[in-house]
């Protein structure tokens, strides 16, 4: 039996940087985690593996395609799908071995094998050959992740209906990808697959993609994957999928109701979301419960046990690695009496399609729907000198602004790059900015990142550059 200040589930986003945290701040910490690399579902099997092969595709498709011979850079690219696979492996590889040697750095001790609540203050951990250890610890800290929502008539075996994981390393190019769900995981993987020859049908169960994001950019964004080639059946539930050696029949109907069709494609990718890892934890070994999706609530950071803390997608808030990230911060922080907290009205979201969603405080929907009244400036890329001298004109920047103070509300951006973006308005909305504050402020050009000023200029109606 071994005893530390503080003992991790998990070694995701949020489990990782709560032990290096521990760390630094002197305490004896242990990291608990299954898989063979840290860095859980993020670093292994999700947001990093898709933007390695984002890139890539997206440059297979400039060189494929008209946009290199516009250019004047004339090629014929064949695409060797085993090769792409292989540098998106060794990327994620390089990023799970310096999470090791943080914790090393730290020291932070990485008990593999899968953690259980046996008590206040105590973990068994079994490693992959049954051997199980025990751990002693003042704090627990729950951060075990989230893993794929399953969807009823609709069975994954990662050979023909695929989830997330299995759909980042197919071995060919599908001839037709169904997915189902158009939310971040599904835009985002079906575009890969689109840009490297698929078909590709996106099957949404509301009647709009993204759901949760500013309606008019997410319009934007399904009209410009639209002009790429994605078909979308919105309004349009899966009731049913039967898989075969060689593909899958799907049964689909209207989402209010209505007669079935049916849909062919060689495979499906179920996107729909994601749902907290709480099942198996030995919770009722010391009084936690859990809601109907399996979420701990979150009380800054505590559970209604003592001792026991809850951060990233098995509690309340966005099931986003930064938001994990922020909250391991604050949680470590308080746990050794520091004022540590998050601002949960102010973590951006993206989506890297291209062009790129990304957003940061209130909707358009959501003023509206609070009686707020506000004012909107926007700007397109398309008046943007960088953006037009690359090619790159999709999108805008809208800025919402209150009525009355001019503080920034919210801001929605699509076009190239804008995930790089969005900080610039998130560090202005920490310190409550204006929209005057930005559009005074002087950015450089030639850069997309003109566009922002320009939206906080309009929202006063001084555009200079359309």
């Amino acid at each position: 039996m071994s005893t530390y200040d503080i003992v991790i589930l998990g070694g995701g986003p949020g489990g990782y940087n709560a032990a290096i945290r521990a760390g630094q701040l002197g305490l004896k910490a242990a990291c608990v985690e299954g898989r063979a690399t840290l860095g859980g579902t993020c670093l292994n099997v999700g947001c990093m593996p898709s933007k390695a092969l984002l890139h890539a595709s997206e440059l297979y498709e400039a060189a494929m395609g008209t946009e290199f011979a516009h250019l004047g850079i004339e090629v014929k690219p064949t695409l060797n799908l085993a090769q792409m696979m292989k540098q998106k492996a060794e990327s994620v590889a390089g990023l799970t071995k310096g999470i090791e040697f943080l914790f090393r750095k730290n020291k932070v001790e990485w008990i593999k094998g899968w953690g259980h609540i046996d008590g206040p203050g105590k973990v068994s951990v079994t490693d992959v050959e049954g051997n199980k250890t025990e751990l002693l610890a003042k704090d627990i800290i729950i951060a075990t992740g989230s893993e794929p929502t399953p969807l009823p008539g609709v069975t994954i075996d990662n050979q023909r209906i695929l989830d997330s994981t299995g759909a980042l390393s197919l071995s060919e190019v599908p001839r037709h990808l169904v997915v189902i769900g158009a939310g971040v995981i599904g835009l985002e993987l079906g575009s890969v697959w689109r840009r490297l020859g698929a078909q590709v049908t996106v099957v949404e169960y509301l009647d709009r993609i993204c759901p949760g994001t500013d309606l008019e950019a997410g319009k934007t964004l399904q009209r410009a994957l639209g002009k790429q080639g994605i078909n979308f059946k919105l309004g349009t539930k899966v009731t049913a999928a039967t898989p075969s050696p060689t593909g899958v029949q799907l049964s689909l109907e209207a989402a209010a109701g209505g007669s079935a069709e049916s849909l062919e494609a060689d495979y499906v990718l179920v996107a729909i979301g994601r749902r907290p890892f709480t099942q198996g934890l030995g919770l009722e070994n010391v009084g936690l419960t859990t809601d109907s999706r399996g979420m701990l609530s979150n009380r800054g950071h505590r559970t209604e046990v003592p001792g026991f803390w809850v951060i990233g997608d098995v509690t309340s808030g966005p099931m986003l690695a930064h938001k994990a990230e922020d909250e391991a911060m604050a949680c470590v922080e308080q746990i050794v009496g520091k004022a540590g907290e998050v601002n949960y009205e102010l973590i951006p979201s993206v989506i890297y399609t291209r062009p790129e969603l990304a957003s940061v405080g209130k909707t358009e929907e959501q003023l509206k729907a609070e009686g707020h009244a506000y004012k909107v400036g926007k700007f397109p890329f398309s008046a943007n000198s960088r953006a037009k001298i690359n090619h790159e004109t999709e999108g805008f920047a809208k800025v919402l602004a209150d009525e009355r103070t001019d503080e920034v509300l919210g801001v929605h951006l699509v076009g190239p790059n804008v995930s790089e973006m969005i900080g610039e308005y998130c560090v202005a909305m920490e310190f409550s900015a204006s929209a005057e504050d930005i559009a005074l402020t002087c950015h450089p050009h030639p850069t997309r990142s003109e566009a922002l000023r320009q939206a906080a200029m309009n929202v006063e109606g001084m555009a200079t550059q359309m």
